[in-house]
């Protein structure tokens, strides 16, 4: 019998003997991979040794595997590109399911590179041994034990085909050691054809046909849109647009959606959702016709689901076949690339437009809600406001085309969606799904790896940002300019919020009482610190950071108990919201219903 790894005749004149770990930095240059996100250990070595020896991709070290992932998200949600990770066996692998996960769930294409220990030690329980494989199939889109040292190729690129076409998510290749070590035969990318995995991109002109029919009867319609707008390209937001304009339809967006459509435009509602804006929830109770593009029903955004849109036709835009009916049973089913269904719809409504119902009475009741601006706070003059900050961040920013904003996860994150205005896409970096707190500096540091002249800024909380805090040395060691915008509230904001609302204000461990000191962590680091308290000072200092050409720590004190809202309690319907004092007295001025 031949041995297991002896290189087979070449097919092809590019096909070439190499190492494993060869073939693998190979072939992450042919697929236009120029930055890989990672940390060494011993079973992929012979990986790092071949990183050492080439200069096409270069490599960014990180301090802890998590941030590896999360660098890797940033980096492929501000470019569209594919992330890439590269991680030991063991720790090293179990310390990337978090961000393997959470990439699963916002729907982020990255390929996970993971050592594994020689194929002959698999299942002995040997030193730094886990099932990768088995560990990641529940939130990984696909994962690879790779066996054979001559299928590494096919399966490297077939990874990236499976990451970044359909439904876009991460893929795991585990790479045990002796693999990397043996020689076999390189095949270029295009060779692979995925024989079983083929999306469909071309929506059915029969459902567009109905769903033309449905918004061209409509009264009190709205688009609801998701991250697959995002996902799909930067035409399909064009798309949107154009489709918006033409229809004259209000539009909301859920949190991974934010960008898509300007969020200063004037048929923009806000988010939608258990933080979202009074008109936003309001208009989606109340619709006759909804069109959701790219966005998959998540329970922080339905609410209560038997109370969720009662009255109205529903259309669904998505690659994912099986995300449409999952959540709510929808009237009219599309499957396909967003960009591709809204250029239908937006050409069949141009070439089959005829009168439609008046949209008048419809937005003369959005007004009113919008009237109650349910976003506002009461100001101060003596404690920086958490929204204020945001907003102060937005004004000296919102000239320039290079902001990308990250968050944390949190009260900051819910303000920075409410109160930032997005007018791009790919320009707003979040945990959405899995709400992972620690996702925000690493994945600025990827955002401005991507990225190295922009303006990039994470917003975080006091207590997310010490979830990993470390990557901070990351941004010093390769000289990447970040800024932590940190509202310190010297608590855990969301769930004292959610304690002090739904648990009878007993505050079990939700208080920061051993917080560090930020100015002097980021300067121990060897960036700069900035605090503030003052609302009068707080633009100076906010200009001081973003002026400053390296990396910055802000630690910008604010209002301790202030509460995120709107907010709709868990379980409730989109019209149950819970309000601030000041907008709930006007609403039940006005005869409305507060809860």
């Amino acid at each position: 019998m031949a041995p297991k790894n002896k290189p087979p005749k070449a097919k092809n004149a590019d096909a070439k003997t190499i190492t494993g770990a060869e073939i693998v930095l190979r072939a992450l240059a042919d697929q236009n991979v120029d930055t890989v996100f990672g940390y060494p250990g011993g079973a992929v070595l012979p990986i790092y040794d071949a990183i050492y020896n080439q200069n096409a991709v270069e490599h960014i070290l990180v301090r802890h595997e998590q941030g590896a992932g999360h660098a890797a998200e940033g980096y492929a949600r501000s470019t569209g590109k594919c992330g890439v990770a590269l991680v030991t066996s063991g720790p090293g692998a179990t310390n990337m399911v978090t961000p393997i996960a959470d990439a699963m769930l916002d729907s982020i294409p990255m390929v996970v590179l993971t050592g594994q220990v020689p194929t002959h030690l698999i299942g002995t329980d040997a030193f730094q041994e886990c099932d990768t494989v088995g560990v990641t199939r529940a939130c990984a889109k696909h994962n690879y034990l790779v066996k054979d040292v001559n299928d590494l190729a096919r399966i490297l690129h077939e990874a990236f085909y499976v990451a970044t076409t359909g439904r876009p998510g991460p893929v795991v290749i585990d790479i045990p050691k002796d693999i990397q070590f043996a020689s076999g035969t390189y095949v270029g990318p295009e060779t692979i054809k995925h024989r079983t995995y083929q999306p469909r991109y071309e929506p059915k002109a029969q459902r567009i046909e109905q769903a033309l029919e449905l918004m061209k009867t409509a009264s009190k319609p709205i688009f609801y849109t998701g991250g697959g707008v995002i996902n799909s390209g930067p035409e399909a937001s064009k798309i949107l647009r154009e489709l918006v304009e033409e229809t004259g339809f209000p539009i909301t967006s859920t949190l991974m959606g934010l960008g898509a459509y300007p969020g200063e435009g004037d048929k923009f509602l806000g988010m939608l959702g258990m933080h979202g804006s009074y008109e936003a929830n309001n208009a989606m109770h109340d619709c006759d016709v909804m069109i959701c593009v790219g966005a998959r029903f998540d329970d922080r955004v339905t609410g209560r689901l038997d109370a969720f849109s009662p009255n109205s036709k529903k259309i669904h835009i998505d690659i994912d076949p099986s995300s449409i009916n999952k959540v709510v049973r929808v009237d009219v089913p599309v499957v396909g690339d967003c960009g591709q269904a809204l250029k239908a719809l937006l050409e069949g409504w141009k070439e089959k437009k005829k009168k439609t119902p008046s949209l008048k009475a419809w937005w003369a009741q959005i007004e009113q809600w919008r009237a109650f601006k349910s976003f506002d706070y009461p100001s101060s003059t003596e404690v920086i406001k958490p929204q204020f900050a945001i907003e102060r961040l937005y004004e000296l920013t919102k000239h320039r085309d290079d902001v990308y904003i990250t968050t944390e996860v949190g009260q900051h994150q819910m303000w920075a969606a409410q109160h930032f205005k997005f007018s791009q896409p790919n320009h707003w970096m979040t945990s959405g799904g899995l709400g992972t707190m620690g996702y925000g500096l690493p994945a600025a540091v990827g955002v401005q790896k991507a990225h190295p002249d922009a303006l990039v800024v994470d917003i975080a909380g006091e207590a997310s940002i010490q979830m990993c805090m470390q990557e901070f040395s990351t941004a010093v060691q390769h000289k990447l300019p970040v800024k932590v915008f940190i509202l310190n509230n010297e608590w855990m904001g969301m769930v004292r919020q959610w304690q002090q609302l739904l648990h009878g204000e007993r505050y079990s461990s939700s208080y920061s009482d051993a917080l560090p000191d930020f100015v002097k962590l980021a300067e121990a680091l060897g960036g700069k610190g900035i605090k503030c308290d003052d609302p009068t000072k707080l633009d100076d200092a906010l200009k001081e950071m973003i002026e400053y050409d390296g990396p910055v720590l802000f630690d910008c004190m604010v209002e301790k108990a202030e509460n995120c809202l709107p907010m709709i309690p868990s379980g409730a319907a989109h019209n149950d919201m819970i309000l601030s004092d000041i907008k709930g007295d006007e609403i039940d001025e006005a005869g409305k219903q507060l809860v």
